[in-house]
C-alpha cells in the first residue's frame, strides 16, 4: 500500500481521522476545559506541541528502542515534553496555566499521544512524523476551540472571554459579549452540556461525511455512464 502524501496526513488529521471526532480520544481534556474558546485553545496548543515534539523524538529513535521497551520508552518522551510545555506555561502564560490547572501535566495520560507515537511516528520518517503530529493537534485544537466556543457563547453570552490571558493585554478587548440582559443556557456550561455539544459536532461531521460521500459517488456513476448529469440525450 503506497504512503500517504503530505496532504492527506494532514487531511487525516484535520477531518478524516480526527482525535476527538472520529477517533474518541482525549476527551477528559475536550470535555473538561472547554467552557471557554480561550480555554479550549490554549490546552488545543499545548497538547499540540507535545504531539510535534514527541512524535518527532519517537521517529528519531525508532530504530534504537527495542520492541519490548518501545511503549514505556514513548510515555517517557511524553512525559518529559508535557513537563517542559507545563513549566513554560507557568512562566508564560500564569493565569490561564491556573485556570487549566491538573489538566495540563494529564496531557502524559492523552490517549492521542501515545497512539500517534506508536500507531504512526514509529513507523515513519521524521519529516512525515512531524507533519502527522501537526495535522493531528491542530485537527484536535479546532474541536476544543468550537466546543469552548459554543459553551460559552450560550452558556455565558460571551465568545473568547479573558482572551488576554493566553494572547497578552493586547487581545483585552477581542472577545464579544451579547449584553448584560443575555440569560446564558446553564446546561451549557455544565459537564452535561459538553457531551451534548460534542454530540452534535459528530453528528455534524458525519452528515458532511455522507453527504461528500453521495456525491462523489454520483460524479463516479456519471463519468462511468459517459453522460453528464442533465445533459440532453441524442435524437434516435
Amino acid at each position: 500500500m503506497a504512503e500517504k502524501g503530505y496532504g492527506g496526513i494532514i487531511g487525516d488529521g484535520l477531518w478524516s481521522n480526527n482525535q476527538a471526532l472520529v477517533a474518541m480520544l482525549g476527551l477528559c481534556p475536550l470535555l473538561a476545559v472547554t467552557t471557554t474558546a480561550t480555554n479550549g485553545l490554549g490546552m488545543g496548543l499545548a497538547t499540540t506541541t507535545v504531539l510535534v515534539l514527541s512524535n518527532g523524538t519517537v521517529s528519531l529513535i525508532r530504530n534504537l528502542v527495542r520492541p519490548e521497551v518501545r511503549l514505556p520508552v514513548f510515555v517517557l518522551v511524553i512525559a518529559s515534553f508535557v513537563t517542559a510545555v507545563e513549566l513554560t506555561m507557568q512562566a508564560a502564560f500564569y493565569e490561564l496555566y491556573l485556570v487549566l490547572g491538573l489538566f495540563i501535566p494529564l496531557i502524559v495520560t492523552n490517549c492521542a499521544i501515545i497512539g500517534r507515537a506508536e500507531a504512526f511516528a514509529s513507523k515513519a520518517s521524521l519529516d512525515r512524523a512531524v507533519v502527522d503530529g501537526l495535522a493531528m493537534g491542530l485537527g484536535f485544537t479546532l474541536v476544543l476551540m468550537v466546543l469552548g466556543g459554543l459553551r460559552e457563547l450560550f452558556g455565558q453570552g460571551t465568545l473568547f472571554y479573558q482572551a488576554h490571558l493566553l494572547l497578552g493585554e493586547g487581545a483585552r478587548g477581542f472577545g464579544l459579549e451579547l449584553g448584560d440582559g443575555f440569560q446564558g443556557a446553564l446546561l451549557a456550561i455544565l459537564p452535561p452540556g459538553a457531551f451534548i455539544a460534542l454530540g452534535f459536532l459528530i453528528a455534524l461531521k458525519n452528515i458532511i461525511d455522507k453527504r461528500v460521500a453521495r456525491l462523489k459517488t454520483a460524479r463516479a456513476s456519471t463519468a462511468r455512464d459517459g453522460v453528464p448529469q442533465g445533459a440532453a440525450q441524442p435524437a434516435q
